[in-house]
């Protein structure tokens, strides 16, 4: 969603949080920095944290990237909070319903299609709050 929000010249709100405290502090996958950093973003300074119920004020969003997350995201969320809670493949057509395939114990090319499912996803919901990308 960085690389969106650069592409349209805005500036958002964008974090990345987990469900379990196993990668607290931890900077991303190496080689998912990699992949970033192939698009043109530094991950590397990032580090792990908690989602926390304030989140689901922050946050118009909360994606999750599979349906154990989904549904440790809907259990904590508070009633009457403004986040809509979804699948990050929700919102890429024909993907509804669809985790994001985990590249971890997998080949290094698995990065990169998770980028490029992501990818996809964050632009049809750029586009569906936002509209075209202005030419």
């Amino acid at each position: 969603m960085r690389r969106e929000a650069m592409i349209r010249g805005l500036t958002l709100d964008i974090d990345s949080a987990a469900t379990g405290h196993w990668h607290l502090g931890y900077p991303p996958d190496p080689r998912a920095c990699r992949v970033a950093r192939q698009h043109g973003l530094d991950a590397s300074n990032l580090r792990a944290r908690l989602v926390t119920r304030e989140d689901f004020e922050r946050f118009d969003h909360i994606l999750a990237l599979d349906h154990s997350h989904l549904s440790y995201l809907r259990d904590l969320q508070p009633d009457g909070s403004k986040a809509s809670v979804s699948l990050m493949l929700d919102h890429l057509p024909g993907r509804h319903g669809d985790a994001v395939a985990d590249p971890y114990y997998g080949s290094d090319e698995g990065f990169d299609v998770t980028w490029q499912e992501v990818e996809a996803a964050c632009h049809h919901l750029a586009e569906k709050e936002l509209g075209p990308v202005e030419a």
